[in-house]
């Protein structure tokens, strides 16, 4: 089988407020999208979106709980550390990791973000 994750996108409760978090806080930048979403992207490319919950959804409930999206940096120091002042809410300080170097963080949604360097 020759499979690869190509995109993810993850709900959200406030579509301007992950937009903000994730332009200012992560830093990516956003790139063309539909209107029910916001797509990222960094130097790489595309990286992934944040969209309104879906039909049915239950917004109530904490969006993050159970997954986790990890980044890979170039040095996840000086991202911790620009993330920090920022206004990132540190989950796990940078540490040796299973991928390298690794530090997480949570999203207004609860998401848990590590980021890690190689």
């Amino acid at each position: 089988m020759n499979t690869r994750l190509d995109f993810v996108s993850v709900q959200v409760r406030d579509l301007e407020a992950s937009k903000r978090y994730y332009t200012q806080v992560v830093g990516f930048e956003v790139t063309d999208g539909p209107p029910h979403a916001v797509v990222f992207r960094d130097e790489q490319g595309t990286v992934f979106a944040v969209r309104d919950p879906l039909p049915e959804t239950d917004v109530s409930k904490n969006f993050g709980v159970g997954t986790a999206l990890w980044f890979a940096v170039p040095d996840a120091d000086a991202t911790h550390a620009r993330m920090v002042t920022s206004g990132a809410e540190v989950v796990s300080p940078p540490q040796p990791g299973p991928f390298g170097r690794v530090f997480t963080v949570r999203d207004p949604d609860g998401y848990l973000l590590t980021f890690h360097q190689a």
